[in-house]
């Protein structure tokens, strides 16, 4: 068998593995072996090469950011957070809304995670949004489809594995998100206050100039450890002063002061149980990484980028449908796999057609990282979407409607970060990465 056919056999392999919910790293390890036995491929080569990458400096930046995220998190920060946005908008009507969305979008520069974000925010924010009037399955739809700005908002930990795989600048793959999440963000503002339209909204009574005065010092006091992080992990990345692994490091050992003396949510017990879950998460992500960098790299070695080249290139020329054929492929693999597992595998191999028809690797950093992100809540993976589903306690039938409109929103912000390539090239040019 030929390369492209071996390659094509063992895509489908991968597939059938996922939806039948075997461990990631094992589907990629099958579709691998298929690979090793009936091409020309080492095994033993493949394992090298792979241990090589995985040993990157650069990659370590991902289980510090996981950690760091997962302490925040279980510090209680969301509640802080929470309080502080409320001062200004908790008194119009769908304010409670703007609320959640602005603190997901926070809570992403902070955790770098949707997950993280949904958890922290959605079991806190949800029960409060009941009770003024939401419906409990359009505060749920809300909060978790506003969580997909946890991968927009930098740091991302989906940018980072993108800048390692296709070796592009991770500090531009973090700021060329940033355009779409803000247009994210006004976007689902805007759907919120159309839902609330004709709600019959409970509001917090009015304050005077000088009691919301008083709030806004108050609680931003008491927020402010918590919007300091972001702060500081940014601050560092982009003048300089630290690398992105060095200024993860940084905002690990700042969970702990904050988590233990300040916020008071983290205690000796659940720290433990952090550390562990923690550890579990990034171990698992780590051997996924290798084990789908090593199935990646048998198709670069079997020149399957060159084939899906011809193949395209053989239907069209056109750059305007190109683009429509990459996003309609993301698409469906952020269905069937998560955001990260969708980069290692897709990036390398969709590089080269990206690069032929002029597309700025900042701004192919952009398409997949709002492209994929949509993934999470799309089924038959939608693991973001059934996250949300427990936190909330609603029912499938139930929050689809109110996440269908809020996907009918993001699809304009596809559209704009596909085919207006300023929308997520304007911050790395001002910071001098393009």
């Amino acid at each position: 068998m030929d390369g492209v056919t071996l390659s094509i056999i063992s895509l489908l392999i991968l597939m059938v593995l996922l939806s039948l919910g075997v461990p990631i790293a094992f589907c990629f390890s099958g579709a691998l072996l298929f690979m090793v036995t009936f091409g020309d491929i080492s095994m033993k080569g493949m394992m090298m090469w792979g241990l090589q990458q995985i040993l990157s400096p650069s990659l370590l930046c991902v289980p510090l950011f996981i950690y760091a995220g997962s302490l925040m998190s279980g510090s209680g920060i969301a509640k802080y957070l929470l309080d502080f946005v409320d001062v200004f908008v908790g008194r119009v009507k769908g304010g409670l809304g703007i609320v959640a969305i602005v603190t997901c979008g926070i809570m992403g520069a902070i955790s770098g995670s949707a997950f993280t974000g949904l958890a922290a925010t959605g079991s806190m924010l949800i029960p409060e949004m009941v009770k003024r009037g939401y419906p409990r399955s359009c505060a749920t739809a809300l909060i978790t489809a506003s969580s997909i700005l946890g991968t927009l908002i930098p740091p991302s930990t989906p940018m980072i594995i993108f800048g390692w795989v296709t070796n592009t600048n991770v500090l531009a793959c973090f700021l060329s998100t940033v355009g779409p999440g803000i247009l994210t963000i006004i976007i689902f503002c805007a759907i919120n206050m159309l839902i609330c339209h004709n709600l019959d909204m409970k509001l917090l009574p009015p304050l005077s100039k000088q009691e919301k005065r008083h709030q806004i010092i108050s609680k931003g006091w008491k927020a402010l450890p918590a919007i300091l992080m972001p702060l500081i992990i940014l601050g560092g990345i982009y003048s300089g002063a630290t690398t992105p692994t060095e200024a993860a490091a940084v905002a690990t050992v700042y969970c702990f002061p904050v988590g233990f003396l300040i916020y008071k949510g983290l205690k000796p017990k659940n720290t433990f149980q952090i550390t562990k879950d923690s550890a579990v998460s990034a171990g698992t992500i780590m051997v996924m990484i290798m084990c789908s960098m090593m199935l990646s790299q048998t198709y670069v070695r079997l020149q399957a980028p060159q084939a899906i080249m011809g193949s395209i290139f053989g239907i069209t020329q056109n750059k305007f449908l190109i683009l429509l054929l990459i996003n309609a492929l993301l698409l469906f693999v952020g269905m069937i796999v998560n955001d990260t597992t969708g980069i290692i595998l897709v990036a390398p191999l969709l590089q080269p057609l990206a690069t032929s028809i002029g597309i700025h690797p900042v701004h192919y950093a952009a398409i997949f990282g709002v492209n994929l992100g949509i993934g999470c809540l799309t089924p038959p993976y939608a693991s973001l979407l059934y996250l949300g589903m427990r936190v909330g306690k609603v029912e499938f039938s139930d929050i689809l409607p109110y996440v269908c409109l809020f996907l009918l929103g993001y699809l304009p912000v596809m559209l704009a970060t596909t085919y207006w390539p300023a929308l997520s090239l304007f911050l790395p040019r001002v910071f001098g990465y393009v």
